[in-house]
């Protein structure tokens, strides 16, 4: 919640906090990147985040991620101070894929299985139910059939069907999306918008996005910020019902849209209206 009362999640306090920003600040190197944000995300959001570059987007979907420790400030994750969170499948993390090393020699199934060790279960045995759901989830991103090759071999919107697809595997509660669709074609990008848009339609997911895509953001989240602070915007779109879908597996779900997408139909439950 921001300075003075205004809620940052209109008509959203039916449900419980996602993501609490208290008074966070971080510096790098002694030279502060953000300084005393605090705002609060509740489940079934989409926050479109957009910020000038240097604005410190990145740094704070990292810190939500557990991936930098802010320098004063306290983040909650689904209720619990970050340093007790635990439940990091429920988190689904895609960054920027400028921060991936394409020479990093895995495969395609390999990257997306990883999606399924939480911090601390690197030894992880996997189930019959876990190998299912690896394949499920590359099937839903329409990648089955790169699965033995190298991540490092594929195109841009084949390495972020991966990405998406190693985020997904644990049908997290919670997606955190850096960028997603930079360095990728137009039609991707629009394949890519109507699954998520999907996502947050039909299944009881919570997103937090960074995009430089103005038009999508503002499309699907409405044309005005519904709150900033020092140079972010914040976009809202809240879903107090899902829609009815036929199909409640998440990849399952996914798998039937791709379809409808890739075969030219018109996808009319996915099309975002304007309405923040």
């Amino acid at each position: 919640m921001p300075d003075g009362g205004e809620t940052m999640n209109n008509g959203a306090s039916c449900h419980r906090e996602v993501i609490g920003i208290h008074n966070v600040s971080f510096a790098y190197e002694q030279k502060p990147v953000l300084s005393g944000v605090s705002f609060s995300v509740k489940e079934r959001d989409f926050i479109g985040l957009i910020g000038t570059n240097g604005a410190g987007k990145t740094t704070l979907l990292r810190m939500i991620a557990g991936l930098h420790k802010p320098s004063s400030g306290e983040i909650t994750l689904f209720g619990e101070p970050i340093a007790k969170f635990k439940e990091w499948n429920r988190i689904g993390y895609v960054p920027q894929r400028n921060s991936f090393n394409p020479q990093f020699p895995a495969t395609v199934k390999e990257v997306v299985t990883s999606g399924l060790y939480g911090r601390g279960m690197i030894f992880r045995f996997l189930t019959k139910e876990h190998h299912t759901k690896v394949l499920d989830a590359m099937d839903a991103m329409g990648i089955s059939d790169l699965k033995d090759k190298k991540i490092g071999q594929l195109s841009g919107g084949q390495q972020q069907r991966v990405f998406l697809a190693r985020a997904l595997v644990n049908s997290p509660s919670l997606l955190i999306l850096d960028e997603p669709t930079v360095g990728i074609d137009a039609e991707t990008q629009q394949s890519f918008f109507h699954m998520i848009k999907h996502m947050h339609q039909h299944h009881n997911m919570t997103f937090l996005m960074v995009s430089h895509d103005m038009e999508m953001v503002k499309g699907y989240l409405g044309q005005q910020p519904a709150s900033s602070w020092g140079k972010l915007n914040f976009y809202i779109k809240h879903s107090h019902e899902t829609q009815d879908c036929v199909e409640s597996n998440l990849a399952h779900s996914l798998k039937g849209l791709r379809e409808q997408l890739e075969s030219g139909r018109e996808v009319v439950s996915v099309v975002g209206d304007t309405g923040a």
